[in-house]
């Protein structure tokens, strides 16, 4: 193993760590933190994946870096709300303590102990791959492109929710980085007492590949880019791409 692969394995661990230890906390300091306005960003996630497969039933769905699972829940409420039938929800999280609490809220759902660049579910066997504020988190995130290209269907889609910046600053955007830099941190360190965790998050979107670099890498891999959407201020943003 090379230097550099040796410092990403190392930074990498350290994410997973820091995780671990928000865990219990976590739903919590999401809910203060987007003032519950992220269940709505979920949802339309969801929605507009589900419209864009265009099918009534579903082999599989793989939510990578699943956390606590709140989105495999919304997976399962918003296709029940469109009569879609999904046969299998799988979370896939390196984060012993964030799948714990996952397991606790959904224990029907399947999980495995794993990083986003070896998922270890076969190939070509998922209709949809999803990740919502995880993909910053992966140091190693091209290969985990080219991995979620390995586990999806041809057609199959990748769905994306992340915290990125749009190339083109505008006043808006600087309205966003002063929340994210001078407040969110303060929020999330205080509901968890761990203020290094909630910097880390406004430190990682400032040193983020920007909106138009996903779209590349995304590409790169083997996905066609078919829906961009920003949401709240362009706090948040959503990616869903096809496999070509």
């Amino acid at each position: 193993m090379s230097i550099l692969e040796q410092e990403g394995e190392q930074k990498q661990e350290k994410i997973v760590s820091m995780f671990d230890d928000i865990a219990p906390t976590y739903d919590t300091a999401n809910r203060v933190m987007s003032m519950g306005v992220d269940i709505s960003w979920r949802k339309k996630a969801c929605d507009l994946a589900f419209n864009y497969y265009g099918q009534n039933r579903l082999d599989r769905i793989i939510d990578v870096a699943c956390g606590t699972g709140d989105m495999m829940g919304y997976w399962q409420k918003q296709a029940q709300k469109a009569n879609i039938t999904i046969d299998e929800l799988i979370g896939v999280d390196p984060s012993n303590g964030m799948v714990d609490v996952a397991r606790q809220k959904f224990p029907d759902f399947h999980y495995y102990i794993s990083k986003a660049t070896e998922i270890p579910l076969e190939d070509v066997t998922a209709d949809m791959l999803s990740i919502t504020y995880g993909i910053r988190n992966v140091v190693e995130r091209q290969e985990a492109f080219y991995e979620f290209n390995r586990v999806l269907k041809q057609n199959g889609l990748v769905v994306i929710l992340e915290f990125m910046k749009d190339e083109n600053k505008t006043l808006l955007k600087k309205m966003r980085d002063v929340y994210m830099h001078k407040i969110l941190p303060y929020v999330g360190g205080f509901i968890s007492k761990n203020l290094e965790a909630y910097t880390y998050l406004p430190d990682s979107i400032e040193s983020f590949v920007t909106i138009q670099g996903m779209q590349k890498e995304l590409e790169k891999a083997g996905f066609e880019i078919v829906h961009t959407q920003s949401f709240s201020m362009d706090i948040s943003t959503l990616m869903i791409a096809r496999k070509k």
